[in-house]
């Protein structure tokens, strides 16, 4: 029986995180031009370790997705700074690059010439794509390569971008310079904001870790030192009702969490690269 138990507790745990991680991946902003996301491999194997381990120290089959979830997704509710960090250093980039394209442009080099001169002076944190749009421009149509440079970004500035030089490009646009300056000072305005917002929202994701650590130690002590107080979980309506709980104290920790994240703008270019090579 305790075999079948740690077989069921598995099997359980590893189809949950799967599901939890496919209905996460299935968001409304999904670039179907880009290949698809791939599973953590070592994190999904982190979480299937624990949850077995957790099952093997209480036996309780609903600790073992119960545990394995919280380790997939730890990284989500206590960390993240890193990311952060790069989407506003992200952002700061598009800004940098298109002063550049500007200045370029105002040297009297067509749109072409600007992204070639450009690619390799291009700011770190978005260099890549601009190099990729370099190398397309010289052998696809400049709107297709721009489609497909609006993908790679990924970004709601890059977009806004994207459309002005693709104006330019087809209609001849004569204000290209100055259109190119308000887009650069929007994109750090943006970035100034995105700072803002994150510093306010230090003290939701300091109140996130705090609750999952305290909670947690509590759990484990109470396993480890008092397993007489614990007991009564070990039943069938023990499980039933430990899994009520578990479940709420998730869903909550997901709204602070999602409460103390900075949701990008939507972007208004998706898919274009594909419509454009159609």
């Amino acid at each position: 029986m305790t075999a079948i138990a740690i077989v069921l507790g598995l099997g359980l745990a590893a189809g949950s995180l799967l599901v939890a991680d496919g209905l996460r991946l299935t968001a409304p902003q999904a670039k179907p031009a880009r290949r698809p996301r791939q599973v953590d491999q070592r994190r999904l194997g982190a979480a299937i370790g624990a949850g077995f381990l957790a099952l093997l120290l209480t036996r309780w089959p609903v600790m073992a997705p119960a545990v394995g979830a919280l380790v997939w997704f730890a990284p989500h509710l206590l960390g993240g700074n890193a990311n952060r960090a790069a989407a506003m250093e992200r952002t700061d980039a598009i800004a940098g690059w298109t002063e550049m394209l500007r200045d370029t442009i105002n040297a009297a080099h067509g749109i072409e010439a600007a992204i070639t001169a450009t690619a390799d002076v291009a700011p770190e944190a978005i260099r890549s794509e601009v190099s990729q749009l370099a190398r397309r421009v010289a052998h696809e149509p400049l709107e297709t390569a721009l489609a497909e440079f609006a993908d790679n970004l990924a970004h709601p500035i890059g977009d806004l971008v994207v459309a002005a030089l693709s104006a330019a490009a087809t209609h001849s646009a004569r204000d290209l310079s100055e259109l190119l300056t308000t887009l650069a000072a929007a994109a750090r305005d943006e970035a100034a904001m995105q700072l803002h917002i994150d510093a306010t929202r230090a003290r939701m994701r300091t109140s996130v870790r705090v609750i999952t650590g305290v909670t947690v130690a509590t759990a484990l002590a109470l396993v480890a030192f008092n397993p007489t107080y614990v007991e009564a979980y070990a039943s069938l309506p023990g499980q039933v009702v430990l899994t009520f709980i578990i479940g709420c104290w998730g869903v909550a920790l997901w709204w602070l969490a999602r409460m103390g994240r900075f949701e990008q703008p939507e972007r208004f270019l998706i898919g274009r690269a594909a419509e454009a090579t159609a």
